[in-house]
């Protein structure tokens, strides 16, 4: 577990880079949309759902679903994550909704959570030494009929960048580690694989999005077409759950339901 990235020494940094740009905007966007589908199938009675964000960062979605009166279980490898967190959380009144756990999520548990209605497992486990272990320990976190939510880095989508930005000799190597890109995953997982995964924990998918299947390719050259950041947003919502666009995502959130 030594190997899996902590972001405690830009924890600040990535809060920003990833939650206050458009990209951000849009991955909050689309991703939210699906959230709205799971809480719908998901809401049997009136009680409060149980919620785990495992590697949850300073917890943009699950503020949202604790706004809706649910309870959530944050747990990160970052202090420095945990305690951006918590202000954000303090900040927002949902303190009473929240507890914080500093933990590595395949150590889950160990805390004794307990079995939930929503896993939350959003772009961790590109930054994971053994992502499928990770994984497999947090599905088991969840209730049967409950649902887990997982956003992955998509190798496809890491490809296709790499190609437009004439990066050819490095796909042709096999895009090796590149340090200098501190926070930009270095590896991307095969969705095939990822949804197999899944499926094989005992799990039926019942969704899937691209994230940014359009708005990290589009290119700074000089005769572009005029188009404002809304009309990138429309473009996704559009075709982002649709083939072949779904699969060119940079990310793919899946969502599922444990039978």
């Amino acid at each position: 577990m030594n190997k899996d990235r902590n972001f405690d020494d830009i924890a600040h940094k990535f809060a920003k880079n990833i939650y206050g740009s458009d990209k951000g905007e849009i991955r909050q966007t689309i991703v939210w949309q699906d959230m709205e589908t799971i809480l719908v199938n998901n809401q049997a009675n009136s009680a409060p759902l149980t919620v785990l964000d495992a590697g949850g960062g300073i917890g943009q979605v699950s503020q949202q679903i604790a706004k809706l009166g649910h309870l959530v279980t944050l747990c990160d490898i970052s202090s420095e994550m945990l305690k951006l967190a918590k202000e954000s959380v303090k900040d927002n009144g949902l303190l009473s909704q929240y507890q914080f756990i500093h933990s590595a999520v395949q150590e889950i548990e160990q805390h004794k959570v307990g079995k939930v209605d929503i896993l939350l497992f959003h772009a961790v486990m590109e930054w994971l030494d053994d992502p499928k272990t990770a994984l497999d320990i947090l599905l088991q976190q969840v209730k049967p009929g409950g649902y887990a939510s997982i956003m992955f880095y998509n190798h496809h989508g890491l490809v296709l960048k790499n190609v437009i930005c004439g990066n050819i000799p490095h796909v042709l190597d096999g895009m090796p580690h590149r340090k200098r890109f501190k926070l930009q995953p270095q590896k991307g997982l095969m969705p095939n694989e990822v949804y197999q995964w899944i499926e094989d924990a005992g799990y039926e998918i019942e969704g899937k999005s691209g994230i940014r299947s359009f708005h990290d390719y589009i290119g700074n050259m000089e005769y572009m077409g005029d188009y404002q950041i809304e009309d990138v947003l429309k473009l996704e919502e559009q075709l982002c759950r649709q083939e072949p666009y779904l699969s060119l995502g940079r990310y793919i959130h899946v969502w599922a339901k444990r039978k």
